[in-house]
């Protein structure tokens, strides 16, 4: 453990979890664990953090252990001085986390860019693992021609700079990416403080030019997931995303044969957030009946 402070924009009401900071590799670490009982670990993508499974975490809390880790740069993070926040650091940085914890029987919940960094991670601690649930990401590189452009201009100078003048993709992503729902004020308000200024923005505008850049990385993610295939999995989907459709969910269903899919009709990208009852629902009836 490490002493930190938790910022006063933090809204207890909103987000009712005591923080936790953890000392890894010189980066002050935050995250939350609430609960006791089977342990879950919650991993975010971008440009989210632990906040975004708030609802979900309150949820399961009286029936699992739920952590929820923010990687450097993100949420109440703070990266260490030359962190790269690179995918491959992330992994690192979780592997070492579960490390600091001492988690053993963990089932991983991960999305967006949490899939290739979570999972590169339970790669390399599988004995750490027991089971997955992948909502709405991927583990591999992806080479369609849409994607390639995308990663560049948003990766690239205008997308940085819209990134990092306007908080690009806190703004405009996270309402596109809820479908079901509409966020509020004081939920954008935690979203759009975790990336207060400029520097601080810097996390969320590396990773959309790693999707491309970042193919080897995504490769070695890929080589491993055979090794994984015999995990069980919950595969949670919300069928409104406009990033990931029915060729993710189709690969994820091909890679794991031992899975149960709960598709969640119209929920957009951000499924945790935008159906929390139905996704902590899901994981509930997974872990306590099928399984």
């Amino acid at each position: 453990m490490t002493t930190a402070t938790r910022p006063t924009w933090v809204d207890d009401g909103v987000f009712p979890f005591e923080s936790r900071f953890v000392d890894i590799d010189g980066n002050t670490v935050h995250y939350v664990d609430e609960g006791s009982g089977p342990t879950l670990l919650f991993l975010h993508g971008n440009p989210t953090w632990s906040f975004v499974y708030r609802d979900v975490i309150s949820s399961l809390h009286n029936e699992f252990r739920c952590v929820a880790v923010d990687y450097p740069g993100y949420g109440l993070s703070t990266p260490a001085p030359g962190y790269r926040q690179l995918p491959e650091d992330h992994s690192r940085v979780i592997a070492a986390f579960v490390d600091a914890l001492a988690l053993s029987d963990v089932t991983l919940v991960v999305h967006d860019w949490g899939g290739p960094i979570g999972l590169a991670a339970v790669e390399q601690r599988p004995g750490a693992f027991t089971g997955l649930v992948l909502a709405n990401t991927w583990a591999w590189p992806i080479g369609a021609i849409q994607v390639e452009i995308a990663s560049r201009v948003l990766g690239g100078p205008l997308g940085r700079l819209l990134t990092s003048q306007f908080n690009l993709f806190v703004n405009a992503m996270i309402p596109a990416g809820h479908k079901l729902r509409k966020l509020s004020d004081d939920e954008m308000n935690h979203y759009r403080n975790a990336l207060g200024g400029n520097k601080r923005r810097e996390a969320s505008a590396i990773l959309p030019r790693q999707i491309t850049a970042g193919r080897a990385f995504l490769a070695d993610v890929e080589a491993g997931l055979a090794d994984l295939a015999s995990l069980p999995t919950l595969i949670v989907w919300g069928d409104g995303d406009i990033a990931f459709g029915s060729k993710e969910l189709r690969r994820w269903q091909q890679l794991f044969p031992d899975h149960r899919t709960e598709i969640i009709e119209g929920a957009g990208h951000f499924v945790q957030s935008d159906a929390p009852e139905r996704f902590a629902g899901a994981i509930r009836e997974w872990l306590t009946v099928d399984r």
